[in-house]
This record gives C-alpha cells, structure tokens and sequence, in this order.
C-alpha cells in the first residue's frame, strides 16, 4: 500500500473529494447518472464530512473515502452502521486503501457503539464483493433485479458482518 493514514474528512476536503467522486464513477458500482458540470458539493446535507473517512497518502492528497452512517433514524437499530460508498483514486487501485478504509470504518463504528456493520453493493462488482466478502462479510440478501443500469438488470446484494467477534 501507498504510505497512507487515515482520517476523518474535513469540511475543505470537499472540492478533492468531489474529483474524486467523479474520477471514480463507474456504471459497475453506480446506480446514479454519470456527473456532469454544473457539478453538485460533494458535501450536503445528507452527506456532511463527520460520515467519511478518507485515506491521504504522505503529501496529504486524497487517495479515498468511505462513508459510515446510521441505516436509518430509528433508535431499535441504533446498534448498526452501514457503509454507504466506497471509492479510491485510480492510482491508489490495488494497493490495500480500500481494505485499510473498510477495516477503518469497522473500528469507527466500534467505536460509536455498533455491533453489526451492513453495506449494499451491487452483483456485478466482482472486486468489491472479494474484498468485503476477506473482511468478514457474507450477503444475508439479494434484491434480483432492483436495477437495470447500461440496459441491464442487476441484482443488489445486501452484506453485512458482526462487530462483536474477528472478521
């Protein structure tokens, strides 16, 4: 791996990380249209820099992100947190950042009181199923068809591991 660290992002983080974001689009992780100017702040109001954690190489430029968020508001499920994106700069690809990040983000929901960690992601994405599947996680469902991207259907597939025990 690229000498990294990982950290929580930071409100001027936004216009890197919104480059990012675009750069990494791809119809194999996207369920949303490809980006195009005028582009949006990467950070809004449902999406505000205390959910992400980013990795930065030695110089401090972003390598990735993942973003961490409560499922939904209700306190019965409190306990959970899902990872809702995932990304990492092309030059970073291959190198562990997405692996660092996923590991990063299991011990900050630890550590905001979770015992259990889910993330969709969509069937085709053969590298992102691999990697959440060696950090513990195993598909509890799949949603046959609930998207038809680049004319289409694609399954999405719901994961999800424990936080009380070893990946």
């Amino acid at each position: 791996m690229p000498e990294s660290h990982i950290r929580p992002a930071r409100r001027d983080d936004d216009a890197e990380l919104g480059e990012l974001d675009r750069a990494a689009w791809s119809p194999v992780h996207a369920v949303t249209p490809r980006p195009e100017p005028p582009y949006d702040a990467f950070f809004d109001a449902n999406h505000r820099p205390e959910h992400f954690l980013v990795a930065e190489d030695a110089d401090g430029a972003i390598l990735g992100y993942i973003r961490l968020v409560p499922p939904t508001p209700l306190a019965c499920n409190r306990h959970v947190r899902q990872i809702q994106g995932l990304a990492v700069a092309e030059r970073a690809r291959g190198r562990g950042v997405g692996r660092a990040l996923l590991r990063a983000a299991c011990e900050e929901a630890r550590r905001q009181g979770a015992v259990r960690i889910t993330l969709r992601v969509l069937s085709h994405n053969a590298p992102a199923r691999a990697l959440y599947e060696a950090e513990g996680f195993v598909v509890e469902g799949v949603l046959p068809g609930e998207f038809h991207l680049d004319g289409r259907y694609v399954d999405d597939v719901l994961m999800g591991r424990s936080l009380t025990g070893a990946a």
